[in-house]
């Protein structure tokens, strides 16, 4: 079954190992409170323990799995030649460092109140961004960007071209954390913070699709717009703009990857830097291609 769907392999897999491993967290004392289990507490709160290994054995050992079951020790080397693509321009590293976060901030005061209740960066968030960035990319970065577009992104793209790929990547990846928001993890937990948090996805989904093929398929680069982003909003947006409802941070985020979606999808013509024509290699990657 592997061989034949590898891609469908890939996905169950991601999903099958994270919410199997992550069920315990959420049954856990700390959470649902039906068994009677802890987790360590780091950096405030439970969840580096409690979500870690099943971030971890979710979407980087189902590509790993998969393509070995497929690709062999050729495929194998494809692959971890994309997880160390650092040569790539510098202007790619400031985007991602930099462009990403100033972004969202500019986003954010589009919203009712922002603009009043903004302040400055204070010095420990300044401080704490550096050390919380290299967390972010060890654990965040590490454990999902050599599934999400190391892996499933280049296939998805050759069997339905670059933007349809990408949307079905972006409301993949958002479904992934969908246990998540049984616990504290989730800015809220309704239906509308639901709505927003797969928005997001999928827009941030089309900027790093452009990124990654823009670098000559780069993981480091396509992996740094995801950690600076979850970086920005969890460590300088609450510093910035401390009065404003938390689920804003999702609107924001909805505002500023609208816009360079947007944007980006007019200069490339819906390409996002893709060289490869859609429908190439579907037996290969078990899809079909998109009709036409």
């Amino acid at each position: 079954m592997i061989r034949r769907h590898p891609l469908g392999s890939f996905f169950l897999l991601a999903y099958g190992l994270s919410w199997l491993l992550w069920t315990p967290y959420v049954l856990s004392a700390g959470v649902w409170h039906v068994l009677p289990l802890t987790f360590p507490v780091v950096l405030g709160d439970d969840e580096l323990f409690g979500l870690l290994p099943g971030a971890y054995l979710g979407p980087l050992a189902a590509a790993f799995l998969v393509t070995a079951r497929t690709g062999g020790t050729a495929g194998l080397r494809r692959w971890r030649a994309r997880l160390t693509r650092w040569r790539t321009p510098a202007r790619w590293y400031v985007f991602a460092l930099l462009g990403i976060p100033a972004s969202l901030i500019a986003a954010t005061f589009v919203l009712p109140g922002a603009i009043a209740d903004a302040q400055g960066p204070p010095l420990i968030a300044l401080v704490a961004y550096p050390p919380m960035l290299l967390v972010q990319i060890l654990t965040t970065g590490l454990a999902e960007e050599p599934g999400w577009r190391d892996f499933a992104l280049p296939r998805l793209q050759r069997a339905y071209g670059p933007l349809p790929g990408s949307v079905i990547l972006g409301v993949l990846w958002s479904g992934w954390h969908l246990p998540l928001f049984l616990t504290g993890w989730a800015l809220g937990h309704d239906a509308a913070t639901l709505v927003l948090f797969f928005l997001v996805g999928v827009l941030l989904s089309i900027v790093i699709t452009w990124v990654f093929n823009r670098t000559g398929q780069s993981l480091p680069v396509a992996a740094l717009v995801h950690v600076s982003n979850n970086n920005a909003l969890s460590v300088l947006w609450p510093a910035m703009f401390p009065d404003l409802p938390g689920r804003h941070i999702l609107t924001a985020s909805v505002i500023a990857y609208g816009v360079l979606a947007g944007v980006l999808l007019v200069v490339t013509r819906g390409r996002l830097g893709c060289p490869e024509a859609a429908g190439q290699a579907p037996a290969e990657l078990g899809l079909s291609p998109r009709p036409g």
